[in-house]
């Protein structure tokens, strides 16, 4: 994947579940018409710089992938969630100041 993608409904599986076998991913579900959203977005491409080679970081815009939002339960957005060897790890809803979230990914990585 490339330092922050935008994962599709069809790519999820093989982007996020596959992929974070191999290395942790975060994926940040969010919407273009959220609020909240457009200050957490910032903060991933961030982490995802930061990160860059140790962890995966990915998104995908809700309305475009109902299926996998209901499948994730994601309720509200931003919600961050880590996924760790096909399943998610850690899940956190809002946002959220850098340090926190970089709290968490040094978790999924440890």
């Amino acid at each position: 994947m490339a330092k922050l993608k935008d994962v599709t409904e069809q790519e999820f599986e093989a982007d996020v579940l596959e992929g974070s076998k191999s290395a942790p991913v975060m994926v940040d579900f969010w919407a273009p018409w959220c609020g909240p959203c457009r200050i957490v977005s910032p903060i991933v491409e961030e982490l995802a710089d930061d990160y860059a080679g140790k962890m995966e970081f990915a998104k995908i815009n809700v309305d475009d992938a109902p299926n996998i939002a209901m499948k994730y339960q994601v309720m509200s957005i931003p919600t961050l969630m880590i996924f760790k060897d096909g399943a998610p790890v850690e899940s956190v809803v809002g946002a959220r100041p850098k340090k926190d979230l970089e709290g968490r990914v040094e978790r999924a990585l440890s």
